[in-house]
């Protein structure tokens, strides 16, 4: 199967067959031509979401490149970029020392 990127899904991977109720299809709005791969990419998001992949690693799990996944996760209002204190710290002087 491709998805809309172009890419062949699921080629060359183990899978396994999910079944959903029809209801939960169409509460999360999903295509029923392409749920696999869009159930895919939810599952991906909320993996990131929790901390147990990188962004990298959650595009790669459900075959989107890495800038469609940013626009995906940033729709579902998680920021693609995360930083932590201690980086966000060190932005603030970098942009200090450059007059930013």
């Amino acid at each position: 199967m491709t998805n809309r990127f172009g890419l062949e899904y699921l080629e060359n991977m183990e899978t396994v067959e999910v079944k959903l109720p029809a209801a939960l299809l169409k509460a999360a709005d999903l295509d029923a031509s392409n749920v696999s791969q869009e159930a895919a990419q939810l599952l991906a998001l909320e993996l990131f979401r929790e901390d147990k992949v990188s962004l990298g690693r959650a595009a790669e799990l459900c075959h989107t490149p890495l800038a469609s996944f940013m626009d995906f996760v940033a729709k579902h209002g998680v920021p693609p970029l995360r930083y932590g204190f201690d980086e966000l710290e060190q932005e603030r002087q970098s942009s200090d020392r450059l007059g930013v």
